[in-house]
């Protein structure tokens, strides 16, 4: 019998109302085809509102395990459940992985031939299909509306169901036909899953699907499993980039530029540095995606250079870092785009490359699209829609400024409380920065060299009188005459810049474009009266944050995540299981995680089971891969221990 987790927040529980012997079935159905012996938080009452037909709502962290809340319910049910899915990978991934686990579902797409299309068809019509998956595109035909009346669907998913949101970080408009679907099936009930979603995100995709009375079930914004490291941007950011890849080598991630420029130059630099790396941008071919796309999900490729274009297709389990070499444009994005990182359960590392000109790189970029959608003349509606996307942006930088807790900044975002101390998974919490000395005097000193400059000059030049540069610009200006030249001459420049949009995220500083003729606007250092307020010494809670200092070679410290996953497994037994998986998804062409994801063969690893009964009992076997898969790997633990010594069982 698999023990349900406890609920992180439902705002009803109707789920209590299932007949027990439907949820008994519902446990025997999850053990006995995805292998899984222990149900994740709020799954259980997922699932039992669609089992009675009531209208849902489930924000899940990604990796949280939505797909499995319409998967299972429509086993048991016997019926066909219809998944709205926005990507042709996503859907074929969710298929090749249901087929692998002995459950008949298919996906209508594109890609297929008139053929393959009339005997898939036939197969839904003669009720021998469980999960249906098709776009949203396909499903606002008449043909296919015709196809899913006469088999009266009664149950429909809508997958990332925050591309519908106007409010959300990943809107599409395509999405919008989806409140169609209350009015042509009003005996159907719909149920929408997202991993990221506000509360104005959640109350907008309840307005705009027409759901009734829905079922809300909202998770834990919290991945333990992920570390998050906020790392000052210092010149180029290859060396930086490298460090993050030498400590996950034979290991996949994904490093996100903003630009496709950048994305181009990185992945170049990567390859001549002999690291095997593929890029993926709109710029590209739809072919030259597909390659990198499947390259990396079939794990021939580890390392992929990319703007946000890439990840939602992306259904890779073991992603074990995510790196961005700049700030994303929301707190959304971000959560969403680390969340790629682990979502095998295991422990991930998210970097981020940060440097204050981040947030003026997104203005431009945001300003350029609001202007070229309407011939260079901003409307009404762009206006708002800046003002939004700032707010975001500004949010995003305060976060990746702040001296306090990476997980309990994130889950206060999104609404719930954080109830520990110390994560003991971020930069923060594992004593990565430490707090300047004297931050208030050198404050003082910063916000005194701009009153001096007259409030006339940017970042660059503050902090080079500050650190008493004998440049000719600095002798023109009159720099080298000021009281304030050379007073922080002790710091690196890249520590007073820091310190700068330190003191704009904490509110006294301030920096203003300013325009110097044809279009050129230059960011200036103001002063406000919060900077006064320092410099008069009537305000002392300044604080000012540097990485803390590392011994010649030392490395990171290990998150809890990362020192615990390994405990028992046997290194050289996984890395023998890891090949044979790679060999036989080759063979099937199918993702190697659809074999079985890296947490299953930790697993296997760690027990060394000795029986195929034995087997049965680990996480992510069931019947279906046991009788397909298992003696293939039996067969692999127990040379392994005879020639090693090592026991079984364990």
């Amino acid at each position: 019998m698999i023990k349900p987790s406890p609920m992180i927040q439902c705002h009803a529980e109707s789920y209590m109302q299932t007949l027990p012997s439907q949820i008994s079935q519902l446990n025997d159905i999850v053990a006995k085809h995805w292998g899984i012996h222990e149900l994740r938080p709020l799954q259980q009452p997922a699932m039992c509102s669609v089992l009675e037909g009531r209208d849902s709502l489930v924000v899940m962290p990604t990796g949280g395990g939505k797909s499995l809340c319409f998967q299972a319910p429509a086993v048991l049910r016997g019926d066909t459940t219809v998944v709205i899915s926005p990507l042709i990978s996503l859907m074929k991934d969710q298929v090749d992985g249901l087929i692998a686990s002995g459950i008949a579902a298919i996906a209508l797409n594109s890609s297929q031939t008139p053929e393959e299309r009339f005997r898939h068809e036939k197969d839904i019509l003669n009720g021998k299909i469980r999960l249906l998956f098709v776009s949203p595109e396909r499903l606002v035909q008449t043909d296919m509306q015709d196809l899913l009346r006469k088999i009266d669907v009664r149950t429909f998913a809508i997958d990332e169901a925050h591309c519908i949101s106007h409010w959300g970080h990943d809107f599409r408009p395509e999405y919008r036909q989806m409140r169609m679907l209350k009015t042509m099936f009003p005996k159907a009930s719909v149920h929408a899953y997202t991993a990221t979603a506000t509360e104005q995100v959640r109350t907008d995709i309840i307005q705009q699907l027409g759901l009734k009375d829905p079922e809300i079930l909202v998770g834990n914004f919290d991945r333990a499993n992920l570390s998050y490291r906020i790392i000052s941007r210092r010149g180029g950011v290859l060396k930086q980039v490298q460090s993050v890849i030498d400590r996950h080598k034979k290991e996949g991630g994904i490093i996100y530029c903003i630009r496709r420029a950048e994305v181009d130059e990185l992945t170049k630099d990567l390859k001549a540095a002999g690291i095997k790396a593929m890029a993926y941008h709109a710029g590209l071919t739809a072919q030259e995606r597909s390659k990198t796309q499947e390259a990396f999900s079939e794990e021939h490729c580890d390392v992929v250079v990319a703007t946000v274009a890439f990840g939602m297709g992306i259904d890779r389990s073991n992603v074990r870092y995510v790196l961005h070499t700049a700030m994303p444009k929301s707190l959304e994005a971000y959560q969403q785009e680390t969340g790629r990182a682990g979502r095998d359960g295991l422990e991930a590392e998210c970097v981020l490359l940060h440097s204050g000109a981040d947030v003026f790189t997104w203005k431009a970029i945001m300003q350029k699209a609001a202007a070229d959608q309407n011939q260079g003349q901003y409307q009404d509606n762009d206006m708002s829609y800046l003002e939004t996307a700032y707010e975001h942006l500004h949010l995003m930088d305060r976060y990746c400024r702040g001296a306090a807790c990476r997980h309990s900044l994130l889950v206060q975002h999104f609404g719930q409380t954080y109830d520990k101390d110390n994560c003991g998974a971020c930069d923060i919490c594992l004593g990565e920065t430490v707090e300047v000395e004297g931050a208030l005097v050198i404050a003082q000193k910063i916000l005194s060299c701009v009153a001096r400059l007259k409030e006339k000059y940017g970042i660059g030049y503050v902090a080079a009188v500050l650190r008493g540069e004998n440049s000719q610009e600095i002798r023109d200006r009159g720099g080298h005459s000021l009281s304030t030249y050379g007073l922080l001459k002790e710091y690196h420049v890249n520590d007073l810049r820091d310190w700068m949009y330190q003191l704009i995220s904490q509110e006294v500083l301030v920096q203003e474009n300013v325009e110097y003729g044809y279009g050129r606007t230059v960011p200036i250092l103001k002063l406000n009266g919060g900077s006064w307020n320092v410099m008069r010494g009537e305000r002392t809670n300044i604080r000012l944050l540097k990485p803390a200092e590392r011994k010649k070679g030392e490395r990171a410290k290990l998150s809890k995540a990362e020192t615990g996953s390994w405990d028992g497994v046997d290194r050289d037994l996984f890395e023998s299981m890891r090949e044979l998986r790679r060999q036989l998804a080759d063979e099937r062409r199918v993702p190697p995680y659809i074999i079985f994801p890296d947490s299953t063969l930790r697993e296997l690893a760690r027990i060394r089971p000795s029986s195929l009964e034995r087997m049965r009992m680990v996480s992510g076997i069931g019947d279906s891969k046991l009788r397909d898969l298992g003696q293939t790997f039996l067969d692999i633990v127990l040379s392994h221990c005879k020639e090693t010594g090592l026991s079984l069982d364990a």
